[in-house]
């Protein structure tokens, strides 16, 4: 245990018991705890395993490498389309927990041989994105904004490519990317 991360588990909240119940099978299978982006993080030889994260209806396993396990037991849920690597397990009661105890440890082992194995998600390209009629035209017509977003990071232009594509109206997509013209222009990324 970290003492680090014991806040996580000591709030008065409604997931309370599940995620202590989750705390116990991760450090059961000799993972080191850690605190990553605000939530109790389980790693093994410094690489991330699994994190322990709740919401309003559910709390969860967050697997990293959750696409190359074999999930036989139809756990795993992919987030959205566009998470690429990482999978759930969802948990709205203790009791499933409980009562999958076994079966989270299998996952956590296959898991772990995922990381010895150095396994790696192959992910897709940011070619691969489609680029929104609004953007195209705009980078087609303003060469400094095509320059400034073709030198972003691959991350970096993904994140725009998919905060573009996002709205189902036009008119919406094209708010967006003339209020982020300015900051692709200045070399910086959605969140910088």
């Amino acid at each position: 245990m970290n003492s680090k991360v014991d806040f996580y588990f000591n709030k008065t909240k409604k997931w309370q018991e599940a995620v202590n119940l989750l705390r116990g099978i991760a450090l059961d299978c000799k993972l080191t705890e850690e605190l990553k982006w605000g939530c109790p993080c389980y790693t093994y030889n410094g690489s991330n395993i699994v994190l322990i994260h709740d919401f309003k209806e559910y709390c969860a396993f967050l697997f990293f490498k959750g696409a190359l396990l074999k999930d036989n037991d139809g756990l795993l849920i992919q987030q959205t389309e566009n998470v690429q690597s990482a999978r759930q397990i969802r948990f709205t009661t203790a009791m499933q927990i409980v009562e999958r105890k076994a079966i989270l440890k299998t996952y956590i082992f296959e898991a772990i041989e995922v990381e010895k194995a150095g396994l790696k998600v192959e992910l897709k390209k940011t070619a691969e994105y489609s680029i929104p009629a609004e953007f195209q035209i705009k980078l087609d017509h303003i060469p400094d904004l095509k320059i400034a977003f073709e030198a972003l990071t691959p991350g970096r232009q993904r994140a725009y490519l998919l905060h573009f594509s996002a709205p189902k109206q036009s008119s919406t997509r094209e708010a967006r990317v003339e209020k982020f013209m300015p900051q692709i222009l200045s070399g910086k990324g959605l969140n910088d």
